[in-house]
């Protein structure tokens, strides 16, 4: 995940994890007055895990990567196993964990399941359409110590409804927004990059800044599922720079105003790059500092079968949470922290060291220690290899040439010469 409004403009450039004071006084808008968000720094030992609690959805989205329905799997974990997962996370340095679906509100024991794993020590983050998030339900999920809730709205008014596939599923989402916000919870949105929205940014940022939502990420979009399509759902690469520039300055531009809106972006690390090349026209300096935190921490923290992982409803683990093609194992069978530190294993092997196995651009590329090679999952769906270059990046022969320290260094001295000459 590329955190931009922090990266990019805030005064630090230290990892963060979101902790919800509910007793602070005097708390800020967008959360009822009645809590304050704070930022702390805390180290990442294991990686950030993903569990799609149920297949079971009450929507048939349009690109939905699980491909839920109306059922549940036969045998997803059950609430005791799912205890004994959490411990065992615990165990293995996990220090976050997300309950996603499907749609993981119908799983009725989801306020326990959130108290058991917030017992254990884990922050624990709620991914939902929110189209079922009542106020009942929203005050449930507060006492039961949830962290945080990200809605998925991707679209706005008829176009959220034609995503869902369902008549006022965008106004039953924004309800379920309104729920959480009044119960106290710390609550975010998340819209994935598709043409369906491409023409809408400038209204999406307007409801963004409307509602005053403290965090959104936009995600790019990940072939799997329903969404395995590439050339009918993803940008192709000059509208992903396009709303790249966008974004960057919508950020850019609520940062100033003192907002209070966090940007950030996932499942595209050369968004990390294109900004620290953006930054570095009116800020060269602060542009390398970010390009060096990009390949210390952000692009390990952000890869697959390193940084992230996912555990799908019946318990298999697989390399991404939106990579279901490759399962490392069943925690049923044997705990999460033997499986994600097997190093016997070739696939978690190769993407724990991914530079020296890429092909086609991503090898030539003198930026790939910022991003890690991308995106593996969606190599191996357009190529059929997992090591070729990823078809989702959009920056261009020129700007992988060179590293972003020599284009900045070649910037100051540019500003230096005309200083002089002046």
């Amino acid at each position: 995940m590329i955190e931009v409004t922090k990266l990019y403009f805030s005064g630090s450039l230290q990892g963060h994890s979101v902790r919800f004071d509910r007793h602070a006084v005097g708390g800020t808008s967008g959360f009822g007055g009645r809590s304050r968000l704070v930022t702390t720094p805390m180290p990442q030992k294991g990686p950030a895990v993903v569990w799609k609690a149920t297949r079971a959805c009450n929507l048939r989205c349009l690109h939905c990567y699980a491909d839920s329905g109306v059922q549940p799997h036969s045998g997803e974990l059950s609430t005791a196993k799912a205890r004994v997962m959490f411990e065992d996370l615990v165990q293995s340095g996990v220090r976050s964990l997300v309950l996603a679906g499907g749609e993981p509100v119908m799983r009725p024991d989801l306020p326990d399941l959130i108290a058991d794993a917030h017992q254990y020590g884990l922050k624990v983050e709620l991914w939902t359409n929110g189209t079922l998030l009542t106020n009942f339900l929203a005050d449930r999920l507060m006492q039961a110590g949830l962290d945080e809730v990200t809605i998925s709205f991707d679209g706005l008014g008829w176009m959220g409804d034609l995503f869902r596939g369902k008549m006022g599923g965008f106004d039953s989402a924004l309800r379920g927004f309104h729920n959480c916000r009044e119960a106290g919870l710390l609550v975010g949105t998340r819209f994935t990059l598709t043409k369906r929205i491409y023409g809408d940014l400038e209204p999406i940022f307007d409801f963004l800044e409307r509602e005053r939502v403290p965090r959104v990420c936009f995600d790019h979009l990940m072939y799997t599922g329903r969404g395995n399509d590439p050339h009918q759902d993803d940008l192709s690469h000059e509208e992903s720079r396009h709303a790249m520039d966008f974004l960057f300055e919508r950020a850019r531009r609520f940062y100033r105003q003192g907002l209070g809106i966090e940007i950030a972006t996932a499942d595209n690390l050369a968004d990390g790059i294109y900004f620290c090349l953006k930054l570095a026209e009116s800020d060269p300096e602060r542009a390398a500092q970010v390009y060096q935190r990009l390949t210390s921490d952000v692009a390990e923290a952000s890869a697959s079968g390193a940084g992230i992982a996912g555990i799908d409803s019946r318990g298999y683990v697989h390399l991404h949470p939106h990579w279901p093609e490759h399962s490392l194992g069943n925690v049923r069978q044997r705990p999460f922290s033997q499986i994600w530190t097997d190093r016997s294993n070739p696939l978690l092997a190769g993407l724990r060291n991914p530079l020296p196995r890429l092909k086609g651009r991503c090898a030539t590329c003198h930026c790939k220690a910022a991003c890690w090679g991308n995106s593996r999952a969606r190599a191996e769906c357009v190529y059929g290899d997992l090591w070729m270059e990823d078809p989702a990046c959009y920056l261009n022969n020129e700007e992988i040439s060179r590293e972003v320290p020599e284009v900045t260094e070649s910037l100051e001295r540019d500003v230096h010469f005309e200083e002089k000459a002046a």
